[in-house]
């Protein structure tokens, strides 16, 4: 048995159903660019991308992220020592505010894995609430940062 609702209240659900997603996407664009604001904040003792409890899971309401080994590849760079070993070995920064070295080598070899072809697809990843989940971090490097570890050389 079917129920075909009056012509009147589906145009009405329809504009509600709009403005309700609107108002959603609005929100999330606003909780990204308050996750991004440049803030410092306090010197880190710890890298920024920090996931360590990384489930995946299927539902019928999630948020998908395309490039979905992302997290399980952070966790091979924590449990391999490679972070540790970039961080011991790599010295470009005086203080860690709020990034380790280890933050802008991993988002530079992560905007490849996740598609990324050119720096400036960084900035499309410092906008993707889902990828900075994946990775727990709350913001990644701006692609502006990057350059010095383009251009720095770094003894073998």
């Amino acid at each position: 048995m079917t129920t075909t609702l009056p012509r009147k209240t589906r145009k009405r659900n329809r504009k509600a159903t709009r403005e309700r997603n609107r108002r959603k996407l609005r929100e999330r664009r606003q909780r990204v660019l308050d996750r991004i604001e440049n803030c410092p904040g306090p010197e880190r003792d710890q890298p920024m991308m920090a996931a360590s409890n990384i489930h995946y899971e299927l539902a019928d309401r999630v948020q998908g992220l395309a490039a979905g080994g992302i997290g399980a590849m952070l966790l091979l760079a924590q449990r391999t020592g490679l972070i540790r070993d970039i961080d011991a070995q790599l010295h470009v920064l005086k203080r860690h505010l709020p990034y380790h070295e280890s933050d802008h080598v991993l988002n530079i070899a992560f905007n490849i894995l996740a598609g990324g072809t050119h720096i400036e697809h960084l900035e499309l990843r410092r906008n993707d609430e889902v990828y900075l989940n994946a990775l727990g971090a709350q913001r990644i490097p701006d692609p502006t940062t990057i350059g010095i570890y383009t251009t720095y050389p770094v003894p073998l």
